[in-house]
């Protein structure tokens, strides 16, 4: 029985416009002036509470003021967060391809659970995903290996991939064995040769093929 846990943003979903826009929107409220989508596009990964600190850096504002800047860029965020996000091509349909196989599909992502939850309700994927963790499910978040560690227990597979797009990603799955598969079209900042990886893709049509010869059904097992 087998298993994919994908990451979100960047990975399934181009979410950068909507995360851009609120953090304008967030940065007009206190008169900063805006970022641009590929300034912001690149402070995106490490989950929300790092993305306001890179936001702040690029603004100049002093560190006493994350708290309240953090809950202002959710309230954006959350009003509406898939007005301008996308899935990737073909993703859709090879998430349905590996729903009528039987695989058990999850989401690890450092996004806070609520909106994740809102965007897959919104794409009408939520009924596909048996566990969604989010960065604020548990009291730590990826690269630390335990929220991805949890979504793979709660599927209670034998064989799982991890299919994501980031460096944080990388870590996350070197850190608990899991074999990985890179997205290369997401929001990576490294090479993909500098990157942790077994497999790497660029249209999500190539996954399935990826994710047989990673986790192959017992039948398709050979010896070595």
């Amino acid at each position: 029985m087998r298993a994919v846990i994908f990451d979100l943003d960047g990975t399934l979903i181009d979410s950068a416009p909507d995360i851009h826009a609120a953090v304008n929107r967030m940065l007009a409220e206190i008169d900063e002036e805006a970022l641009s989508p590929e300034t912001v596009r690149s402070f995106i990964g490490n989950g929300v509470p790092v993305l306001i600190e890179r936001v702040m850096a690029a603004r100049g504002l002093h560190e006493a003021r994350h708290s309240a800047l953090h809950e202002l860029f959710l309230r954006h965020y959350n009003a509406d967060p898939a007005t301008l996000t996308t899935l990737y091509p073909n993703a859709r349909a090879v998430l349905e391809q590996f729903a009528a196989e039987g695989i058990a599909l999850g989401i690890c992502t450092n996004k806070p659970e609520a909106p994740t939850r809102s965007i897959l309700a919104a794409f009408g994927l939520d009924a596909m995903f048996a566990v969604v963790i989010g960065g604020d499910t548990l009291p730590v978040h990826k690269p630390d290996p335990a929220p991805l560690l949890a979504a793979a227990r709660a599927l209670g597979r034998d064989s799982t991939v991890y299919v994501g797009d980031s460096g944080v990603d990388a870590q996350t799955a070197a850190a608990t064995g899991l074999p990985f598969a890179l997205f290369t079209e997401g929001y990576r900042r490294q090479p993909v040769q500098e990157l942790h990886h077994d497999a790497s893709f660029a249209d999500f049509a190539d996954l399935p093929a990826i994710v047989a010869r990673l986790a192959p059904r017992p039948a398709e097992t050979r010896a070595p």
